[in-house]
């Protein structure tokens, strides 16, 4: 038997805006187009393809009170420009200072569009980001759809609940 010929998977690749302040090996080493731009919130970075944009934010670097250090109205201005957004904490270890910015975080933003990601390195940042990124862009958005309403229908069809359902009414 001869073994299947299987194509090689093409590497996904994209364009991120990213602010100035940013050190971004490890998207380079990727080869995704980088576009640096002064005017993005520090510390984020934009998917345009997808319309995601993520914020990426060190609790160690921030005073005792996150107030002080502007970090709220940060993302707050973050928040209102981008509405597909996620706040990137970084964190490393889960300390005491950690958890308290986080439930912060979490209590002012509860009701805005604002998911937040704990990270605990620069390889989840990377892979978080590019898997979400990658997952809300076309074409793949449309494949992910096609894919849940095929599996939804196979449900419908298979479920005993469902043939039970069908044969009351």
């Amino acid at each position: 038997l001869m073994a299947a010929h299987k194509e090689p998977i093409p590497q996904w690749k994209t364009t991120i805006i990213i602010s100035t302040s940013l050190q971004v090996r490890m998207l380079s080493a990727q080869q995704h187009r980088i576009r640096f731009s002064d005017s993005v919130v520090p510390g984020a970075f934009i998917f345009p393809l997808s319309g995601t944009a993520f914020l990426l934010v060190y609790p160690q670097d921030l005073p005792e009170r996150c107030e002080e250090s502007g970090l709220m109205e940060r993302i707050k201005k973050f928040v209102q420009i981008h509405r597909n957004s996620f706040l990137l904490l970084y964190s490393p270890f889960n300390g005491k200072k950690e958890f308290e910015i986080l439930s912060e975080i979490q209590r002012r933003f509860f009701c805005s569009n604002l998911r937040i990601l704990p990270v605990r390195n620069n390889a989840e940042v990377v892979k978080g980001m590019l898997t979400i990124a990658k997952a809300t862009s076309k074409p793949h958005v449309d494949t992910i759809r096609d894919r849940m309403s095929l599996a939804r229908a196979h449900i419908i069809e298979s479920s005993p609940v469902w043939e039970m359902l069908r044969d009351t009414l």
